[in-house]
């Protein structure tokens, strides 16, 4: 579907991805009964180093369905980080993987589910959204390669606000901007529909409206069960649409440069949204619309929201938050840029504007400097 079709009026198809969702504090609770639901009875229960101690309780909670913690997974799942998963999990004859922490461990559970079909449950600690998805990425060589298959798609994910009260109030801020990017950029996906835009729309406005909250009090629990609904929603976006420049541009730069997942889309949005406003003024309506209804955008005095303020808005709601505002500061070396670009324009995929090298090197040099988003 062309993205300027109104949503309302073109024909469209839209395909389910099939998750069984277990929200509400203390949910983390129900993990024994989700693994016994899967008929499984060796569970390999995954995470970060520093999530160890979350794992070890995962592990408590399940006793004898507990086949051992690997504690192990980092950012961008290195692929020899999958294959020593791959081979414990093996080794230790589990028939599930119990996934806890953001992104970077259900990534690692996907990868193991790749090969082997092994199903997965996702416990999500920050507000990635990967866990409702069927996408996966390895990086290997530098290089970070993703694609879609339905086998590490988690058969179920546990929501416990919760288990989200210890997440920094900066990763709070970039994990719920790295949500709102999913949403943004699924509005104007040629393959998007008026159930993904619905989606969208309130997801944007529920992690937008829940950071204020989080700046006051981060462990106000209402504020972390909306913002882990709004992920919850930004993410069956991300899994039921193509994404365009935003993410394709982050995934290149995280490889690559070994740049943090979640603050790499937090500085990249607002540019990315500026390069494709003009050919996308319907999605801009959207994102604007859902920030007002969230208080990051203010109407006009004629009650009106101009779109063409999105990504500055969506700039200012990261600045306004803590959160950086350009890549010189998570470490990218300048002399990246034109490797970034080079890279960004090697593989077509479809967009509202199309690649254009020049126009990327220019974003991405914004990008890293933190200048204003421009067209």
């Amino acid at each position: 579907m062309n993205a300027a079709t109104s949503t309302a009026t073109a024909p469209f198809i839209y395909t389910a991805n099939a998750s069984r969702v277990v929200f509400g504090v203390g949910a983390l609770r129900e993990v024994g009964a989700e693994v016994e639901r899967l008929g499984a009875r060796r569970a390999l229960v995954l995470s970060t180093p520093e999530q160890a101690d979350a794992a070890a309780r995962v592990a408590a909670l399940l006793g004898g369905r507990a086949a051992g913690v690997f504690p192990k997974a980092v950012m961008h799942v290195p692929i020899e980080t999958a294959r020593e998963a791959r081979e414990e999990a093996a080794r230790l004859g589990a028939d599930c993987a119990v996934a806890i922490g953001g992104g970077s461990t259900t990534g690692l559970g996907k990868a193991i589910a790749l090969e082997s079909s092994l199903p997965i449950i996702a416990i999500p600690t920050t507000y990635a959204g990967s866990e409702v998805t069927s996408i996966w990425g390895i990086t290997e060589g530098g290089v970070k390669k993703t694609g879609r298959d339905a086998r590490v798609l988690p058969r179920t994910v546990i929501y416990d606000p919760e288990l989200t009260l210890t997440l920094p109030l900066g990763l709070t801020v970039t994990s719920a901007l790295n949500a709102i990017a999913h949403a943004a950029e699924g509005l104007y996906a040629h393959d998007g529909n008026p159930i993904v835009a619905l989606m969208a729309e309130e997801g944007i406005r529920a992690s937008a409206a829940a950071l204020p909250a989080l700046q006051r009090d981060p462990r106000d629990l209402a504020a972390r069960a909306s913002a882990l609904q709004g992920a919850w929603l930004c993410g069956i976006v991300l899994g039921s649409v193509a994404m365009g420049l935003h993410h394709k541009l982050c995934h290149t730069l995280g490889g690559t440069f070994n740049l943090p997942h979640a603050e790499t889309h937090a500085v990249v949005l607002p540019h990315a949204m500026a390069y494709n406003a003009a050919m996308a003024p319907e999605a801009m309506e959207r994102v604007a619309r859902a920030l007002a209804a969230a208080g990051a955008l203010s109407p006009d005095s004629a009650g009106a929201v101009a779109a063409a303020e999105v990504p500055r808005a969506l700039q200012a709601l990261a600045a306004r938050h803590g959160a950086p505002t350009s890549l010189r500061r998570l470490g990218m070396p300048e002399s990246g840029v034109d490797r970034a670009a080079d890279l960004a324009v090697t593989n077509q995929y479809p967009n509202p504007r199309p690649l254009e090298r020049a126009a990327l090197r220019a974003l991405i040099q914004r990008a890293f400097d933190g200048a204003p988003p421009a067209a």
